[in-house]
């Protein structure tokens, strides 16, 4: 691929037409076509090397608690360096951010496959690794909505957020497989990937400049400052925020309680493996079918009028758990909630997207990202801990319940019509200026409710996941790793 400069038109132009894209037009783009290729493998390498990893762990220690932090330390550069690493996006062009985090990445699991590495520096160099992710996820945030307008952007992230969950779902299978066996073979898969997505972003994606300047840049943690003030200083950008931070609070409790649940249900170890694993994969596989239900077939201003609507699928369908339902009809909750988190949240996306200044793309992706993880983690670390006192069917169920509560709340504060319209419309504004090649002066965070006044408002990205993605998805969302 060549290394000239391109110069991506605006991103908040909406389409000429309100009909929903299809996946031809969304992958007739070859620079989206190796981002999401490349994504979908390394996404299946990802999930097939924390499954075997996980299993080796366990097996050298015999510690539930191990295994659990083995699992769970990827997640933790979002919760608290993510916002910061992510800013580093912006200060480099994207391809280059991306591939050098691959790369890393793929040096580190190859020292993670070597037989016998001691158990503390396997876990140091999975967290060196979980470091490189913030930047590439947030470079990928970024860059998408250049490869994608309108409403192909919303069917392309949908396209990416399936794919993660699909990878997801095969590659704990495959992992747990292969650990019996060889968990190695599955690190060392791993790390294929991390290189073949390298060479891939490499050859097939251009090189585009840095969306913040060298004579725009400042101390780093200054940077990210100004991406959480301009997520939380708008009206529209802090109400649709807010609705996805409140959304994935209920959409991940099926699956992180998956174990415990099993357990209430029955006492016998065989039946309680297979009822653990429909209830996991439940919510997974309604998250694929919304994303393609809804985001392929339901017009775009359509979905957009939607989200308030779908914010209360998800903790409604946990107040069900009252019932205290048998295994199927707890895998129908897991399942209809997290259909409800993919109606929604490509089409807040979408929005967010619209109305996002383009210096601020990456950060704001960190931000976002940051704050889903640490509801998603919140979430399930507070609903066990009172699962452990009471009843677990009781304790989802009064969670949905509070859920369907704190949603109508959150809905009073989503701004009209006419805010939402302004917001794009100044950002789009800036958009079209921001294209002028002439030196920008520094961007200040916004102040008020009016973030886009800024003279290099810019284009657009999609920080909400899941990774318009995680760890999660994604985008910022709550989508699969990696």
């Amino acid at each position: 691929m060549s290394d000239r400069t391109l110069e991506d038109p605006p991103v908040s132009e909406p389409d000429l037409v309100d009909r929903p894209a299809t996946f031809r037009d969304v992958l007739a783009n070859g620079e989206f076509r190796a981002v999401f290729y490349a994504g979908g493998l390394s996404a299946l390498g990802d999930s097939m090397a924390r499954a075997a990893v996980t299993a080796l762990v366990y097996q050298r220690t015999e510690s539930t608690l191990i295994a659990a932090a083995t699992f769970a330390i990827s997640f933790l550069p979002w919760l608290g360096l993510g916002p910061i690493l992510a800013a580093l996006a912006e200060r480099y062009p994207y391809r280059r951010t991306m591939v050098l985090s691959d790369l890393v990445r793929m040096a580190t699991m190859a020292l993670v496959a070597i037989p016998g590495v001691p158990v503390p520096v396997l876990l140091v160099l999975l967290f060196v690794t979980a470091l490189f992710d913030p930047p590439f996820r947030a470079a990928r945030s970024a860059l998408t909505p250049r490869l994608l307008h309108g409403d192909r952007y919303v069917l392309g992230m949908s396209l990416m957020d399936t794919s993660a969950h699909l990878a997801l779902i095969t590659g704990y299978f495959a992992g747990g497989a292969i650990a019996a066996y060889h968990p190695h073979m599955a690190v060392l898969f791993n790390a294929a990937t991390f290189g073949i997505s390298a060479c891939v972003i490499g050859l097939w994606v251009h090189h585009r400049t840095p969306a913040l300047a060298p004579d725009q840049r400042r101390h780093l943690l200054r940077e990210t400052a100004e991406g959480i003030g301009v997520v939380f200083g708008s009206r529209v950008l802090r109400a649709i925020t807010l609705i996805v931070f409140s959304t994935v609070l209920f959409g991940v409790v099926p699956e992180g309680l998956a174990a415990a649940w099993a357990g209430h249900l029955t006492g016998n170890e065989h039946d309680r493996g297979w009822m653990q694993g429909l209830i996991m994969g439940s919510t997974p596989v309604g998250f694929i079918a919304g994303s393609l239900l809804i985001n392929r077939f339901v017009g775009l201003s359509t979905r957009q009028r939607l989200i308030r609507p779908f914010a209360v699928v998800a903790p409604l369908a946990l107040a069900a758990a009252l019932a205290d339902p048998n295994v199927y009809g707890t895998a129908a909750i897991a399942l209809v909630s997290g259909f409800g988190v993919a109606a929604l949240l490509p089409a807040a996306n979408g929005l967010f997207v619209q109305a996002l200044p383009d210096h601020f793309r990456a950060r704001a992706f960190g931000v976002v990202s940051s704050g889903v993880q640490l509801c998603q983690g919140g979430a399930v670390f507070l609903t066990g801990a009172l699962a452990n006192r009471f009843d677990l069917p009781l304790v989802v169920g009064l969670w949905g319940a509070g859920g369907v509560v704190l949603m109508l709340l959150v809905s009073l504060i989503w701004p009209g019509q006419d805010a939402v319209a302004r917001a794009i419309d100044r950002a789009r504004r800036g958009n079209a200026g921001a294209t002028v090649p002439e030196p920008a002066p520094r961007v200040q965070p916004p102040r008020t409710d009016e973030p886009f006044a800024g003279p290099r408002a810019g284009e657009t990205t999609g920080p909400i996941a899941a990774p318009r993605t995680g760890e999660t998805a994604g985008p910022p969302l709550p989508t699969a790793s990696h």
